[in-house]
């Protein structure tokens, strides 16, 4: 049982943990800044992630236990990205979502962990947001937006 209990942690851990990429991205994307410029406006942790396509630490977001209503938005240049109604608990270690805001994130894939797996980015300034997966929700899309909280910044739904 502990075997067992043991290769599923690692097979989560790694279903959404990743290096930094060693390819830049060559899309471009309406807001672009010099790295520079992105230094010196993001966190080291949101530069890591967002510019360098790194990884937060797994259960290290404080957004996994956010249960307010309201809209995430892309740390780095505030496009909304994911409504708090898409998301869930995966149980993964970061925060994820059944579905993203139509429109504002775009999709590459990567080879990083020597398999293919669908990138997600923010689809105005491109920081890096995570990986989408087909093991989510059956009774909505079936899709788990596996979101670094670093990438993202939250906007709690003002009272009616």
């Amino acid at each position: 049982m502990k075997k067992i209990l043991f290769l599923i942690l690692i097979s989560l851990s790694l279903s959404c943990n990743s290096t930094a990429q060693k390819k830049e991205n060559k899309e471009t994307y309406p807001i672009t800044k010099t790295d520079a410029e992105w230094k010196a406006e993001l966190t080291e942790l949101q530069y890591y992630v967002l510019r360098k396509a790194g990884t937060e630490p797994a259960f290290s977001s404080s957004f996994n236990n956010n249960h307010l209503k309201g809209t995430y938005i892309c740390a780095a240049c505030e496009t909304p990205l994911f409504k708090s109604e898409y998301k869930y608990e995966s149980g993964s270690g970061w925060p994820s979502f059944d579905r993203e805001i139509k429109g504002n994130v775009a999709y590459s894939v990567d080879y990083n962990i020597g398999i293919a797996r669908k990138e997600e980015h923010c689809a105005t300034c491109g920081g890096h947001l995570g990986h989408v997966f087909d093991d989510g929700p059956r009774e909505t899309t079936g899709l788990r937006h596996c979101i670094n909280g670093a990438a993202l910044k939250f906007i709690p739904k003002k009272n009616d």
